[in-house]
């Protein structure tokens, strides 16, 4: 389920993705050890979209026609 209060994440790059869900985590602990339910719930949801945008951006990179091409190397006929 998206929170709907994550703006759009399509302008974050990788590595603020990552920044960002390494801070989400942080604050699910905490909430976690306060005993705050609601606020771990909010925090799931919210860590959920950044997650995804970030698998997104990673498996969109991986499958690029931007890599290395190895084709001149990797003769099978």
């Amino acid at each position: 389920m998206e929170h709907p209060l994550v703006p759009n994440l399509d302008a974050l790059t990788i590595e603020e993705l990552q920044s960002r869900i390494s801070e989400l985590n942080k604050k699910l602990s905490m909430a976690h050890r306060s005993g705050n339910a609601q606020l771990c719930n909010q925090i799931r949801m919210a860590l959920e979209n950044f997650n995804n945008k970030y698998q997104e951006k990673i498996n969109a990179n991986y499958n690029s026609k931007n890599g290395p091409d190895y084709s001149d190397r990797i003769d099978i006929s």
